[in-house]
This record gives C-alpha cells, sequence and structure tokens, in this order.
C-alpha cells in the first residue's frame, strides 16, 4: 500500500449506522463475487449502503470521464486509476493495491485441460475464449500468454472475445466456448477449483495483474468511500479476497 493513502486511510473510523450514507462503486468483473460477499458484511457493519456495478475497467475509465456518478472504484489493474488521479478524476493519496490476480485456463468440462496447458497446442476445439485486450486487463494477459507460448497468429482465429472478464467466463460456462482464459477467482472458491478442469497460467507469461482501488472526485464528501477504503484492508475482507485465490 501507499504510505500516504494508508495515513489517509488508517486514521479513518467506521462510520456509524447514525451517519450511513449510499455509495456508487465500479467493480471490476473478476471481483464480482468477493466484492458481493465483502459489501454484505460491509452494510452489516456500518449502516451504509452499496450500488455495486460490474464491468470492465476500460469501459468504466470510459464512463468516468463522461460524468457516470461512480464515487469508488476498484479496477483490474493500477494504470486505470492512477491516470484517472492524474486527471483530476480521483481523490489524490487513497489509491492502494486492494487484489493481486492470477489468470487461469479454465473448462467447464471435466479432463479437457491437462495442468500444463498442452490443449493450446493441440488446437482441438473450436473456440477460445478471452476478454477484450484492450478494455480488459485480464484479457491483455491472455494475449500476453499466447503470444510467450508462440500460439497467438495459431488460434487468432478460434479467439472469441468479451467486452469484460464476466462475459469471457459466461462463454466458457455456458459451454459456448469449449475453454478459455479466465480470473481464477471466477472458478475457485474456498481454496479449490469449483468445477471443471483448469490450468494455472504461470505468472512469469504476463505482466502481474495488481489490481487497485481509488476514492474518485464524486465520492471525495462522502463518508462511506473512506470507510469501505478501509474496510477492504481490514482482518475479514481480507480473508475473502484470499479465499477467491488473490494475492495480497
Amino acid at each position: 500500500m501507499k504510505p500516504v493513502a494508508a495515513l489517509l486511510i488508517a486514521g479513518l473510523s467506521l462510520s456509524t449506522p447514525l451517519s450511513a450514507a449510499e455509495l456508487n462503486v465500479a467493480v471490476a468483473a473478476n471481483f464480482t463475487a468477493p466484492m458481493q460477499k465483502i459489501a454484505a458484511a460491509f452494510e452489516k457493519e456500518t449502516g451504509h449502503k452499496l450500488a455495486l456495478s460490474f464491468g470492465s475497467t476500460g469501459k468504466f475509465y470510459a464512463q468516468i470521464r463522461n460524468g457516470a456518478p461512480f464515487e469508488v472504484l476498484f479496477a483490474a489493474d493500477q494504470e486505470t486509476p492512477a491516470r484517472l488521479e492524474q486527471e483530476g478524476q480521483g481523490v489524490a493519496g487513497t489509491r492502494f493495491t486492494y487484489a493481486t490476480g492470477k489468470l487461469v485456463l479454465w473448462s467447464k468440462q471435466p479432463g479437457l485441460i491437462d495442468d500444463k496447458g498442452e490443449v493450446l497446442r493441440t488446437g482441438s476445439f473450436e473456440r477460445l475464449a478471452l476478454a477484450d485486450p484492450k478494455l480488459a486487463p485480464y484479457g491483455a494477459a491472455a494475449m500476453q500468454t499466447l503470444n510467450q507460448l508462440g500460439l497467438a497468429d495459431a488460434l487468432a482465429g478460434k479467439l472469441v472475445q468479451g467486452q469484460s472478464i464476466g462475459q469471457a467466463y459466461q462463454f466458457v460456462a455456458t459451454r459456448n466456448a469449449p475453454l478459455g482464459f479466465v480470473a481464477l477467482s471466477q472458478v475457485y472458491a474456498e481454496g479449490r477449483l469449483t468445477e471443471g478442469s483448469a490450468w494455472m497460467v504461470p505468472e512469469a507469461l504476463y505482466t502481474p495483474i495488481r489490481q487497485d482501488a481509488l476514492i474518485l472526485a464524486k465520492g471525495r464528501d462522502n463518508a462511506a468511500a473512506a470507510d469501505l477504503m478501509r474496510y477492504l484492508q481490514g482482518e475479514a475482507a481480507q480473508a475473502v479476497i484470499r479465499s477467491y485465490g488473490y494475492g495480497l
């Protein structure tokens, strides 16, 4: 965590229900499941109400620049929150890394994917899902992986892109694509793969997916924004984040 953010946030106590507020939060699609759990616990403890929107980091950036009413952003990268802060769209000193994401090649079909990802080299599948690399950091990581493996050109005709990692996951979950690159958090909970088969992509094949949070300009005076950021750094929230396979 950045020292300035630690000083600004750690010194704040969680607001009581007497000062409860509503907060509009933009959340990267890969963080959907843990954020839903965290939000429920946060609302119960503080009395604040969170309006959660899930989608691609790239789309959120465009929406925020165009005046969307979001007050906090949980991005899937570091670059987008940093850019928003530099452009005056974020509150300086509130940005910090809340999780480090991991990329996985996943299929709903048990046994389809081996533990070394060799299925990619066979090309014995019709479609390979991934998020749009221009909008979603997990999509960019997937393309980096294919390039590192020397398979980007060979598999180009099989790629099916979703607007977010959430849509890429849906392609595989509904079997419209037999396999795809998704966030580990989407297929992992409580220390195990939830279903199907998967290959954990070695982190050496893609740039680390460090995910930053930022209080946006519209949330500057909302007590719930500072409370939420502080809550994310507490023991309860971090336990949830770890349970979905993220690094901290």
